[in-house]
């Protein structure tokens, strides 16, 4: 071995990980390494850029930055950096500057990977505890996205103008004017503050659309009062709320603006504009676009690209709560719209009706591999021989719709256009209550999918008085969660007795593992038992999760291992389908673990582990009556 190579192997002997290393790996090391030199106020790495070293500091001094130019750490001789994105998606996530004139030993990517794999203290100094794991990956990835680290009172820009209900639209029109703003918020005139400090309660908002809309185009007197052209079903969000959440609010609700509340006090309002002027997101636009097609052909253009969305939101570090709620969201948006255009066609409803959502699309958890799952409720005015026809062809057109917009059919035919899922409120309460009251296993394994329900258009007290009923319900009967408890053991995550991966032995996915079947699935399953059974009416994950840890149902920290599961479990699922539609191939739920780092593998048998250990709670929880 060369002088400089014993040097090499030397230093790093010093320092930890390396000095766990036996003498032969140090030599090892020193053989492959490659020496860089940078001088000081120049960039060694920079955000998102692709990586392929773990840089050792020789001499000098590095900073390293968060993606907003924060800094996060400053590293001396022996510090090492680089290794977060190695262990993720081998792009850079946090940039870094030499502060000083510096010397760097850069570790190739596979001899790094090789080490981890054959020296647990070496890939134990990067991993931290087991308990931590799956943490550190999430929380790194968060904080390198801006909707989901920027709060909307950061986009509030404008000073906030208001009106009184009462105010003339010729004044209301002139305040406008004189503001240089395109809406006002319209606070409630008949109302007194409820102290001296408060606000008026806020009544509406008036925009500039509205003038056109409902003033100029009607010819009503500019006299009139505001109070009687204002949009008054406002949709508001708190101020700590992100970015993220805001966007998915405007799109979800079909609104181009949102009052932030601070303490019941509204601060400022932003707009679509603003979002889009912070973080340019396809996501929305094409949401946007669904609303403006007249015909399924214009909605089947957009449906064509949705896979360019979903890759383009992965790539982007966007979480699985952001990935799912925009594409449920998006799947939202193109159902509404097909059911303006089936009510254009066939006419007003004869009776009010919600239009439901089932599964991942109800719990905003929905990814690009899905299917359509859809029902009807019906108020309790509906007949049959009078109004079946025309929900029969509401159903069909929407169903038809979703299908040639890339929506297959569901297999289990569990669709509007069944009539056993077009029935009303009290139908629904009775087919409701059989389930809770008499639970089949076999039967519940079918219909779990109904317990994840939520309305996407018409009358959403409907879906509201279904849900609240179930949730009084369902807490009350213990043989219907062992029931439900039982079915959600059926799927076992996929590890053996030594913690190794059991692979698919035989078909087309031989070596892989199904992340939907052996992991989502039977977390979700888990967490909607315990959401039923302490009477929660969240219909996401990971809201159930927090309802789930403010009853004080799971022990202490594990209702945080249940939600750092699921998001990367979920992740990872999205990323392997990314990758097969960058790759022109079709995307699935099969994974090889061999195609992973081997951070990645320990991360995801650490996800395994704490849907093994969930399951476990379950028999216990429940184990009066669940038989193992």
């Amino acid at each position: 071995m060369h002088a400089e190579q014993l040097e090499i192997a030397g230093f790093l002997a010093q320092h930890p990980p390396f000095n766990e290393l036996p003498e032969t790996a140090l030599h090892e090391i020193a053989q492959q390494v490659e020496i860089s030199y940078y001088r000081a106020g120049r960039d060694i790495l920079q955000f998102r850029e692709p990586i392929q070293d773990l840089y050792v500091v020789r001499s000098g001094v590095v900073e390293t930055f968060r993606r907003t130019g924060e800094l996060y750490n400053r590293l001396g001789e022996g510090g090492i950096f680089g290794q977060l994105g190695l262990m993720m998606n081998r792009r850079v996530r946090f940039p870094v500057k030499a502060l000083e004139d510096t010397l760097l030993y850069c570790i190739p990517v596979t001899l790094f990977n090789e080490l981890c794999d054959r020296f647990d203290t070496f890939a134990d100094y990067f991993e931290a505890e087991d308990d931590a794991l799956l943490r550190n990956a999430i929380s790194a990835q968060a904080e390198n996205n801006d909707l989901t680290t920027v709060k909307v009172k950061e986009l509030i820009t404008r000073e906030l103008v208001t009106c009184a209900s009462d105010t003339s639209i010729r004044d209301a029109a002139l305040q406008m004017t004189e503001h240089g703003v395109s809406l006002l918020l319209v606070t409630d005139s008949t109302t007194p503050a409820a102290s001296n400090d408060a606000s008026p309660p806020i009544a509406g908002i008036l925009t500039d659309r509205d003038m056109r809309s409902r003033v100029m185009a009607e010819g009503l007197s500019f006299d009139r009062p505001v109070g009687e052209v204002m949009t008054e079903e406002l949709v508001t969000l708190d101020d700590n709320a992100y970015v993220f959440e805001a966007m998915l609010s405007m799109l979800r609700f079909n609104v181009h603006h949102l009052p932030i509340m601070h303490r019941r006090r509204c601060i400022g309002v932003i707009s679509m504009s603003d979002i889009l002027r912070h973080e340019s997101q396809s996501s929305i636009l094409l949401a946007r676009g669904i609303f403006a097609q007249q015909s399924v052909d214009g909605l089947k253009y957009y449906a064509q690209q949705l896979p360019a969305v979903f890759v383009r939101m992965a790539n982007e570090d966007a979480n699985s709560h952001m990935i799912g709620s925009a594409m449920s969201v998006i799947g939202r948006s193109f159902k509404q719209r097909l059911l303006e255009l089936a009510e254009e066609k066939l006419g007003p409803p004869p009776v009010p009706y919600s239009f439901l959502a089932l599964g991942s699309m109800a719990r905003n958890e929905q990814l690009i591999v899905t299917d359509q799952d859809n029902a009807i409720i019906l108020h309790n005015d509906y007949r049959e021989d009078r109004h079946g026809r025309y929900f029969e062809e509401l159903a069909r057109f929407v169903s038809d719709g979703l299908a040639e917009c890339g929506y297959p059919y569901c297999s289990g035919n569990i669709m509007a256009t069944n009539p056993a899922y077009r029935v009303s409120l009290d139908e629904w309460k009775q087919q409701f209550s059989d389930w809770i009251e008499k639970p089949q296993p076999k039967a519940l394994l079918n219909s779990c999918i109904f317990f994840d329900l939520d309305s996407v258009w018409g009358e959403d007290k409907l879906a509201e008085e279904l849900r609240q009923f179930v949730a009084d319900k369902a807490p009350k009967h213990r043989a219907f969660l062992a029931s439900m408890a039982r079915n959600a053991l059926n799927r076992t995550p996929p590890l053996g007795f030594f913690k190794e991966f059991v692979l698919e032995q035989d078909g087309k996915h031989r070596n892989s593992i199904n992340l939907k079947r052996r992991g989502t699935a039977p977390l979700t399953d888990a967490i909607r038992v315990h959401a039923l059974a302490v009477g929660s009416k969240a219909q996401n994950s990971f809201e159930r999760i927090e309802d789930i840890k403010q009853a004080g149902l799971l022990p202490s920290g594990k209702a945080q291992d249940l939600s750092d599961a699921l998001e990367y479990l979920s992740i990872v699922r999205a990323r392997h389908q990314a990758l097969a539609i960058q790759a022109g191939e079709e995307p699935d739920n099969n994974v090889q673990p061999e195609m992973l780092s081997s951070f990645e593998r320990r991360n995801l048998k650490e996800a395994f582990r704490v849907l093994h250990n969930a399951q476990n709670f379950l028999k216990f929880r429940y184990k009066s009556n669940v038989r193992v």
